[in-house]
């Protein structure tokens, strides 16, 4: 790597979040074009590294390929002047020359894909409760000591937390096991804890199963999209479902218009111009699965109340109670 090239990176790097040194030519911090991971704040997948006499940048989660050159002028336009200018007096055009892809040797992680549980249907006090709740129970597992079973899949919880039974919802992608949310049988601090083994995933219940050519539902739990067909339910994850393939969201969000979060987030989703389902005024239920609990025919119940724009706005004005 020429000197100029090193002296414009170190200007530069002041600006580049999270920036190191790895080795010799091949500098690594977090993607200033992309703002890299939203999820993990110390994930860098921004490179610059030399390929015979050029420096070239490379994002691994974007995608973004381009010159030292193209990439401080994106960064910083004056720093971008100075360094052509130096370039064009040491007798370079300013332009570096065509960049080629470097070859970066990943080692795939390996994730276990078999849950080592017994169906809900199989042990007696998860079936009561699921039944009870008028849900399936064969689509999930119970694990009489939660946060041991984790911990085979991905060390997390210490050896004195206070072990707790839990339904298990497993999470995958793909048709890879990338996670699982664990839902309290009895009383808990936490009614429900998701971990996912598999990083690069999305915590999201239901991908696998969704027609990406018609209108995805995305409701706010696994249990609640159990009961609507083609949908999803974020397991704690942002509302950028766009990035997982769902062109055409249906928020469902539950039925609290007391709730100032719930109301904030349904006005935000209308601001945005998406489609909403906005429940009608006489409806007491809280959610999706006190809703058929009680009889409702819940398909009929989202399609008729689903709103976009100013008819959302409206019907939006109507429901909430804040």
């Amino acid at each position: 790597m020429d000197l100029i090239d090193s002296k414009y990176i170190g200007l530069v790097s002041a600006r580049l979040d999270k920036f190191k040194r790895v080795k010799d030519n091949l500098y690594n911090f977090r993607c200033p074009l992309c703002g890299d991971s939203q999820k993990h704040k110390n994930k860098a997948r921004g490179y610059l590294y030399q390929v015979k006499t050029n420096t070239n940048y490379k994002c691994h989660n974007c995608g973004a390929s381009m010159s030292l050159n193209n990439f401080l002028k994106k960064i910083d336009g004056v720093l971008h002047g100075k360094y052509t200018m130096e370039k064009f007096k040491s007798g370079f055009t300013g332009k570096n020359f065509p960049a080629e892809e470097p070859k970066f040797e990943f080692e795939k992680p390996v994730f276990e894909t078999k849950i080592d549980l017994p169906l809900c249907s199989e042990v007696t006090s998860a079936r009561t409760y699921l039944e009870s709740r008028a849900l399936d129970p064969t689509l999930f597992y119970y694990a009489e000591k939660f946060c041991e079973f984790v911990n085979k899949y991905k060390p997390t919880f210490s050896s004195n937390v206070k072990e707790e039974s839990r339904i298990v919802i497993p999470l995958y992608y793909k048709k890879e096991l990338i996670g699982f949310q664990g839902r309290s049988l009895g009383p808990s601090s936490v009614k429900y804890i998701t971990t996912i083994i598999n990083d690069e995933g999305p915590k999201i219940y239901g991908l696998d199963n969704i027609r990406g050519d018609a209108p995805v539902f995305v409701t706010e739990g696994p249990f609640d999209s159990s009961f609507v067909r083609n949908s999803i339910a974020l397991c704690g994850a942002d509302g950028d479902v766009g990035k997982w393939g769902v062109g055409d969201p249906i928020w469902v969000y539950d039925n609290e218009p007391r709730n100032r979060e719930i109301v904030k987030r349904i006005s935000d989703t209308i601001d945005r111009g998406e489609k909403v389902v906005i429940w009608p005024s006489n409806m007491w239920e809280k959610d999706i699965n006190d809703m058929v609990v009680n009889g409702h025919m819940i398909m009929d119940l989202l399609e008729s109340n689903t709103y976009q724009g100013l008819e959302a706005k409206l019907k939006f004005i109507e429901w909430k109670k804040v």
